[in-house]
């Protein structure tokens, strides 16, 4: 197994076979291996800096009827809102004010936020904030959509493929959600200029190796500056209430395995891992992530915004937990910067 870790550090990729062979990895001296590996080509690139992202949950409606998602059309349980551009601009102008040079705007598919009220927004951000990069996550759009965002003044775009395998694609989403338009979306992302991130849930439902394995030889093809990866985490309104979670353990390895599939990437802490352990975003810091992305969202409504079962959003996840967050950084030798965090584009000696 180590003879494969050196080939992936050295080569920074595998072959589909040596994929499955590298993700059935289950010897603790194996697993510390790698994760030691994606440690240090993280820290030869970025050294001990932890990027902040400033996350604004911007609308819980959504048109999709996804599976496994908490906000899907369907539910008529959740509790619906959607912040106004003056909620949003209070978002920044709090986030600034104590350290946060980047803002996601992250969203279901609400038809409410066309690209005219988008644009309005970014604009404005742009405006008060020069200093600072704008991140969207607003799912599947049209190409002119996305130029539109992007000529606002948009730096980053975040949508994950969530699987690379279409019969796998059809078994989480519902028929008219087509996995070959996710694909043109983050493609017309890439040639568009913006800081692209895909990823994909690990533990999925009906989610095999070999779909993971798939997964890697995708995200290797498309390059992307950002990779986001956390654990399936089941939601108790959607037909995927009854299914298994995905681990912590799982998720771990395939950020040790990206990082140097990938090695330049930024790769989030996320969220989930954090809900899934009480200690997953340090372990994933130190399996190779080096993002965080604390939640800036109103505090009434960040607990509507409820992807799956006992998602954080207070705490250390959030903006008033920001003094603990980076006491638990330094605690695991790493330090949160005021820093818009961008993709290393010169490539250095690593």
């Amino acid at each position: 197994m180590k003879e494969l870790i050196d080939k992936l550090e050295k080569e920074k990729n595998l072959s589909k076979e040596e994929f499955i062979s590298l993700l059935k990895i289950n010897k603790e001296e194996d697993i510390r291996y790698l994760n030691k590996k994606a440690k240090n080509v993280r820290d030869n690139i970025y050294g001990k800096k932890i990027f902040i992202r400033g996350l604004i949950e911007i609308s819980n409606y959504c048109k999709n009827d996804c599976y496994y998602c908490g906000i899907r059309r369907s539910n008529n349980k959740a509790q619906r809102y959607r912040l106004t551009k003056n909620q949003i601009l209070d978002c920044c102008k709090e986030g600034y004010n104590i350290g946060f040079r980047t803002f996601v705007m992250q969203g279901g598919e609400d038809a409410y936020f066309t690209d005219d009220v988008m644009v309005d927004i970014i604009s404005e951000i742009k405006k008060n904030y020069p200093d600072c990069a704008i991140t969207l996550s607003l799912g599947e759009r049209s190409t002119e959509s996305y130029r539109k965002l992007k000529k606002a003044g948009a730096d980053r775009y975040l949508l994950r493929h969530e699987t690379f395998n279409n019969k796998h694609y059809n078994k989480l989403h519902p028929k008219e959600l087509d996995p070959e338009n996710r694909k043109r979306c983050l493609r017309d992302l890439k040639k568009l200029g913006f800081q692209t991130g895909t990823g994909i849930m690990v533990g999925s439902p009906y989610q095999s190796t070999e779909n993971i394995a798939d997964d890697l030889i995708f995200i290797k093809e498309l390059d992307p500056e950002m990779i986001g990866i956390g654990p399936f985490i089941s939601h108790k309104d959607t037909p995927f209430n009854d299914f298994e979670n995905g681990t912590m353990e799982s998720t771990l390895i395939l950020i040790s395995i990206l990082r140097l599939l990938c090695p330049y990437a930024l790769i989030p802490a996320t969220t989930a891992l954090g809900t899934i352990n009480p200690k997953g975003r340090e372990k994933g810091i130190l399996a190779g992530a080096n993002v965080i992305m604390p939640n800036l969202s109103p505090k009434e409504d960040r607990k509507k915004y409820m992807l799956y079962n006992n998602k954080l959003s207070d705490g250390e996840e959030s903006v008033e937990g920001l003094n603990k967050l980076k006491k638990s950084m330094l605690n695991i030798g790493y330090e949160i910067v005021v820093d818009k965090g961008d993709y290393i584009k010169i490539k250095n000696n690593y």
